[in-house]
């Protein structure tokens, strides 16, 4: 039997492989760990993706933007603790098909991108 192909956590947008503890219930798979279990998709995580797409679609054709504007709009002062937030909904909306992450100007792999990453529509 052959592995089936690979899903995306529905909180924080990593690739998820497939385990073999995993056999029986592999189609109702969501999560990647307890702690997106117990976090799920939040209020703030949608106002978050609908600021990347906002800030995206301003801005001309080709152009990028840092995780961290999109937290910056949505938390104001507190931007901060919205980092790791905005850089999961940048990886949910890439899943999905809307954005690219990139480094250097290239697309990478959002799951496994480390540092400083841009956002662009797709």
């Amino acid at each position: 039997m052959s592995e089936p192909a690979p899903k995306t956590c529905v909180v924080c947008g990593r690739t998820m492989q497939w385990r073999k503890k995993w056999e029986r219930s592999w189609d109702e798979v969501r999560y990647c760990s307890t702690a997106c279990r117990r976090r799920g998709v939040q209020s703030v995580d949608r106002e978050l993706e609908s600021a990347i797409v906002e800030l995206l679609t301003e801005r001309s054709r080709g152009s990028s933007i840092c995780p961290n504007d999109a937290a910056r709009v949505v938390g104001g002062a507190e931007w901060e603790q919205l980092a790791e937030p905005a850089r999961a909904a940048a990886r949910r909306l890439t899943a999905v098909g809307r954005t690219e992450i990139t480094q250097a100007g290239r697309v990478v792999d959002p799951s496994t991108a480390k540092g400083l990453i841009r956002i662009r529509l797709r």
